[in-house]
């Protein structure tokens, strides 16, 4: 068993999980079944919702999402992702009760835009409302000097709604648009880029339909996984 083995805190939810190791799966290229990483995934869709306990309607998710980390631990994984932007609002009390690694996927995220656009001042954001009021993006974004840009109210409320119809299994037009539309007014703000800052977007979202720079914060977080599961990261 390689100790190089990628572990995903899954179920939040099942085809944001899916489509992250899609991602793992095309990013890796391999040619045979051989070539490809060794990956555990916990899907545990039983997590309380993070938006809800962030709004603090809901249920504590930590309990559960520490269960699922140390589960993944024990059989082996030698580091942790998850593709859950809101969940990360967690991340710290979730690092202090494993030994290994969780890679954040917002820390990458800033990384990928400071490296791709080092003069950026301002990015957008897409994201759920507890994501966005958790100010995750935002408190990482600043440490490097950049302004994160969200919907206002009533556009906030229209992502939140298409992000729970996508979960739903409404995987239409309308809902595309719904994001297209809210990204397109955060450019007109000023931001130089729009980040796909929940796991369900991209699975929607056509980036060749918008006229605007979009990051997959999926994608980042599944190159970050295969770098480091192939040694060329610690």
């Amino acid at each position: 068993m390689s100790k190089r083995m990628i572990g995903i805190i899954g179920g939040m939810g099942p085809a944001a999980t899916a489509d992250l190791f899609k991602e793992i799966i095309r990013l890796t290229q391999g040619r045979r079944d051989q070539d490809h990483l060794q990956v555990l995934i916990f899907s545990n869709p039983k997590i309380p919702d993070r938006t809800r306990a962030i709004l603090g309607k809901g249920g504590n998710p930590l309990p559960a999402l520490v269960e699922t980390a140390r589960t993944l631990e024990k059989a082996g994984a030698g580091m942790l992702i998850m593709p859950c932007n809101a969940a990360h609002h967690y991340l710290p009390k979730m690092q202090s009760c494993v030994r290994i690694p969780i890679v954040s996927m917002i820390r990458e995220t800033c990384v990928e835009v400071c490296l791709k656009h080092p003069e950026i001042e301002s990015v957008g954001l897409l994201a759920a409302t507890g994501t966005v009021l958790s100010r995750v993006y935002h408190e990482e974004f600043a440490r490097a000097g950049v302004k994160v840009l969200v919907p206002d109210a009533r556009g906030q409320e229209r992502v939140h709604a298409a992000i729970v119809r996508v979960k739903s299994g409404t995987q239409n037009k309308a809902t595309r648009r719904t994001f297209e539309s809210e990204g397109a007014k955060l450019v007109k703000q000023g931001a130089g880029t729009v980040i796909l800052g929940c796991t369900e977007i991209p699975l929607v979202f056509d980036p060749g339909n918008v006229e605007y720079e979009t990051i997959n914060a999926t994608r980042v977080l599944a190159r970050a996984a295969v770098n480091w599961a192939l040694g060329k990261r610690g």
